[in-house]
């Protein structure tokens, strides 16, 4: 397993998390699901996540939408 941090901002607030991961990389609209994920994905707040077939940028545009912003996959 690799280890990747996170850093970005939510609302604002600059956040930092770590991540376990078996591929290599970890690229920035992938790290932002995982956030979008991390944030939001109780029942209530179910209807934030984007569509399954989502482009990258409509999944940056989600997270931004909602205050993730400046997300950076830290090695």
């Amino acid at each position: 397993m690799r280890h990747v941090t996170v850093e970005y901002l939510f609302n604002g607030e600059p956040r930092t998390h770590l991540f376990e991961f078996k591929q290599p990389q970890l690229p920035v609209h992938e790290a932002a699901m995982h956030l979008l994920q991390l944030h939001f994905v109780d029942g209530e707040n179910s209807l934030i996540m984007p569509n399954a077939d989502a482009t990258p940028a409509q999944i940056l545009e989600q997270a931004e939408r909602v205050g993730l912003t400046q997300i950076q996959v830290v090695d």
